[in-house]
């Protein structure tokens, strides 16, 4: 330990710092798009009075909850030029650019696991609301709209954060298809100046500071 070097971390300071508003920027745009915005069509849509739907809705969240993230990442980034090429031939098969795999990847697999959380708060509203509103004349869309997510969204915020700090782990392993995120950089700054240890010792404090932070943050939120 008295013979770590931790000059590649104060030296790269402002690139890392970058990575790391990289990292930050992936979490939020693909919470707040594929968690909260697909996930909150998907858990209603769990409840239409229609059955194929809810076996459409219930296939896609089991399939995405039972699939690693990287896996759907290497689908959108690997396979999905292969299936172009395959249906309309070489000059379509260009593929996605490594961010967007990323992106969509994240807000897809996101969505699945949001989805389940605001299912469970939009239950945990008694049916008879529902039903009041429903009666008083306001529409399915009004129901949910002014009564529904109001009490769901406040029961369920705790769980919805920690969902979050989660996602923010797992933006860790987008450098794997090339992306600049906090840990693709510090492994470029470490392969470059061959300080593999004293890199991913400061990531490891990095990723627990934040984390151990926002969950502290969660619990202060869950109490309160």
């Amino acid at each position: 330990m008295l013979q770590l070097d931790w000059s590649i971390v104060t030296q790269n300071m402002p690139h890392l710092v970058k990575g790391l508003m990289f990292s930050f920027g992936l979490c939020f745009s693909s919470a707040l798009v594929g968690g909260v915005g697909l996930g909150t069509i998907l858990a209603v849509l769990r409840f239409s009075r229609y059955p194929w739907v809810v076996r459409i809705v219930t296939g896609y969240v089991t399939l995405m909850r039972a699939t690693p993230f990287l896996m759907v990442m290497f689908w959108f980034y690997f396979l999905l030029p292969l299936i172009i090429k395959n249906l309309f031939g070489s000059a379509y098969a260009t593929g996605i650019d490594a961010f967007y795999s990323a992106f969509i990847a994240f807000a897809l697999f996101e969505a699945a696991y949001f989805s389940e959380i605001i299912r469970a708060g939009i239950q945990a509203v008694p049916g008879g609301q529902r039903d009041a509103a429903r009666s008083l004349g306001l529409s399915q869309m009004q129901c949910y709209r002014l009564i529904i997510f109001p009490q769901a969204f406040r029961k369920m915020m705790p769980a919805l954060l920690t969902q979050c700090i989660i996602l923010f782990q797992d933006t860790a392993v987008v450098y794997v298809v090339g992306l600049s995120d906090f840990l693709g950089t510090l492994k470029h700054i470490a392969e470059r100046d061959g300080r593999m240890v004293e890199a991913y010792l400061f990531a490891a404090v990095v990723y627990f500071l934040i984390s151990f932070s926002a969950s502290k943050g969660v619990e202060l939120l869950k109490h309160k």
